[in-house]
């Protein structure tokens, strides 16, 4: 076959054309940092690194969930610290007021106070995180008592609040609010303030500290309760942890170049690309005047 100028220079070009593709490649990786920037580069690459971005992007959506959950718990334990406090107190007040020795006015003195931790327990169970009040089930738009201590009744006030923290697995985020902050809570407040208000004998305010010992007992069930949930949510968050790693690495080891062998291949192909353009200028060197000569 007659090898003809034209095609030595056609010749040239495709592989000079190659040449600064490859340099493009490696420019491409250096910049980069990946392997492939283009599916078409290698197919199995690109599928295998969608199904491990997919599996680190679940991950991750569970550690924000758990996050969630955490605000939820964490608030709500603070939440029960400060009822617990507010019980304690009313029932050390209601022991001072057993006594015999006080008088009416000073009972009445005492149910003063009474009333304020009946408020303040009414704004422990309205509390409200993150725009959502968080003792009153689903219903998170809405009070839970209203200012006089009544319960407000719209669905859902009761029910468990569960959030999905890894796959299939779904941890309730709020306490049972029934437990803790209901209607008889609030009435039996009311019984004993009305016992200070009258002037009731001390054996009959002393009947109030049994009362008050249930309702110091569910808050301290239900933390413990909360309690148990808040330690699996550490485990949870430590297993999130550990997957997040392993699968980051895998994505690292699927599509990340090696940049060491990147820079040599870039400077390796820079040499030969060199060569193909003193090659080629010595294929089209060769014009009419140099045979006028």
């Amino acid at each position: 076959m007659r090898i003809t100028q034209s095609m030595l220079a056609n010749n040239f070009l495709r592989n000079l054309s190659k040449s600064y593709e490859r340099l493009g490649d490696y420019q491409d990786q250096l910049s980069t940092g990946k392997r492939i920037t283009r599916p078409s580069q290698d197919p199995v690459v690109a599928m295998k690194g969608m199904n491990y971005r997919t599996e680190l992007t679940e991950i991750q959506q569970y550690q924000r969930n758990l996050s969630e959950v955490r605000n939820w718990m964490e608030n709500s334990d603070a939440a029960l610290d400060k009822a617990t406090k507010a019980l304690h107190r009313i029932r050390e007040l209601a022991v001072q007021a057993s006594n015999d020795s006080y008088e009416a006015g000073q009972r009445e003195n005492i149910s003063k106070e009474v009333e304020q931790l009946k408020e303040h327990l009414i704004d422990i169970a309205n509390t409200k995180v993150n725009n959502k009040y968080i003792f009153n089930g689903t219903d998170t738009n809405s009070a839970r008592f209203d200012t006089n201590g009544d319960l407000i009744a719209p669905p859902g006030n009761n029910e468990d609040v569960n959030i999905e923290v890894s796959d299939g697995v779904q941890i309730k985020a709020n306490i049972t609010p029934d437990n803790v902050f209901n209607e008889a809570l609030f009435d039996d407040l009311d019984n004993l303030i009305n016992d200070l208000q009258a002037g009731a004998s001390g054996d009959s305010i002393s009947q109030h500290l049994t009362t008050m010992d249930d309702h110091i007992n569910n808050v301290v069930n239900e933390r413990a309760d909360l309690g148990a949930r808040m330690n699996r949510v550490d485990l949870i968050d430590d297993r999130l942890s550990a997957r997040e790693v392993v699968a980051s690495k895998i994505l690292s080891d699927n599509e990340d170049a090696d940049i060491e062998e990147v820079i040599m291949n870039l400077k390796t192909q820079e040499s030969i690309h060199r060569a193909a353009l003193s090659t080629g200028a010595r294929i089209i060197q060769p014009t009419l005047i140099d045979f006028l000569r």
